[in-house]
């Protein structure tokens, strides 16, 4: 048994902890917000976020981030990753040398283009910085439905230490030391999903998502690869395995929130009919910007910013897509004549 603190009450952070408290360990869950706290505490259930899902009795639940910390070997960090930098600094003071912490969020800061793990290195440097991302839905994770993931780090012991702490037999981790390929498919893919989303609004079909996912994947392993990410990781849970459920699933928020800007709502409109943070919407600004900073095409990333930012209707935006200039598929692969 280890003794756990799980920072962030929102659905993926509490489903975490529901694998974490099935497999007998010692859980605390931490937010910020009291009546959020008070609900899990009577309720044993986020009824807002994760409805049906009841949770062990055995989860405490408290809004002091030190009861959270001290004393525990592991950190989940789950708060949205426009969070991730100031809670990191909330967090910092109680965070013993050597205590790990696991980024679950996805996103990349569009002010410094820094990527999670990136950040709370370097708001927590006596920390032990891993992740762990896949293609995983709070919703189907709460209600056991068998899920595979990865644990990144950059020592080996590390990632096996989380991949030990969450296995089960509904619940399979596998592990990685490409942190950056994996955090770069897993904030990456969202801005793709606002994409997949739009042309579902539109009402386009089969062909048009497959296009979407299959191009999609191209550009994001061309920018992780030129930054320094491992292709194989692309390739992979963390890249087209993660892209896929996120272009394709009824939970996906970037999905819902890409399909009703299809549909004729705004950003701000669509934002506010999920009614959860939609990570694509943060990252596909700082997408667009390492695409420039590394010098690598990003055609589908740039047309979504156009359209997020720019008014640019997403009719238009499939259109333009569809007419760029003519090429060949794969650069790498060479003629016979």
């Amino acid at each position: 048994m280890r003794k756990i603190g799980v920072i962030g009450a929102g659905s993926w952070g509490i489903a975490l902890s529901k694998v974490l408290a099935d497999n007998g360990h010692d859980i605390v869950v931490w937010s910020i917000v009291e009546d959020e706290i008070k609900m899990l505490k009577e309720k044993k259930e986020h009824v807002d976020k994760l409805p049906g899902v009841k949770l062990p009795d055995s989860i405490k639940y408290t809004t002091s981030i030190q009861e959270a910390i001290d004393e525990k070997e592991i950190i989940i960090l789950a708060v949205p990753s426009v969070f991730t930098r100031s809670t990191a600094k909330t967090m910092a003071p109680y965070v013993k040398k050597g205590q790990i912490v696991v980024c679950v969020a996805k996103g990349i800061e569009d002010k410094t283009l820094k990527t999670l793990a990136e950040i709370v290195t370097e708001e927590i440097p006596v920390a032990q910085v891993a992740v762990m991302c896949g293609p995983s839905h709070a919703e189907e994770v709460g209600a056991g439905l068998p899920t595979t993931l990865v644990a990144g780090a950059k020592e080996k012991v590390i990632a096996e230490t989380i991949q030990d702490t969450f296995m089960n037999e509904v619940f399979r981790v596998y592990t990685s030391p490409d942190i950056l390929g994996m955090e770069l498919g897993g904030s990456l893919k969202n801005v793709i999903a606002l994409a997949a989303g739009m042309a579902d609004g539109l009402g386009y079909g089969d062909n048009t998502k497959a296009a979407l996912i299959t191009r999609g994947i191209a550009e994001i392993s061309r920018l992780a690869s030129k930054m320094g990410a491992n292709m194989e990781t692309l390739y992979g849970l963390t890249g087209i395995g993660d892209l896929i459920v996120t272009c394709e699933s009824k939970h996906s928020r970037n999905r819902k929130a890409g399909m009703l800007i299809g549909q004729g709502y705004t950003m701000d409109e669509a934002t506010k009919e999920v009614k959860m943070v939609v990570e694509g919407i943060f990252s596909a600004k700082a997408a667009l910007a390492l695409g420039k900073k590394y010098d690598v095409e990003l055609p589908i990333i740039k047309e979504v910013n156009k359209v997020l930012f720019e008014d640019k209707k997403a009719k238009d935006a499939v259109t333009d897509l569809m007419l760029r200039d003519k090429r060949s598929e794969n650069s790498v692969l060479e003629w016979e004549k």
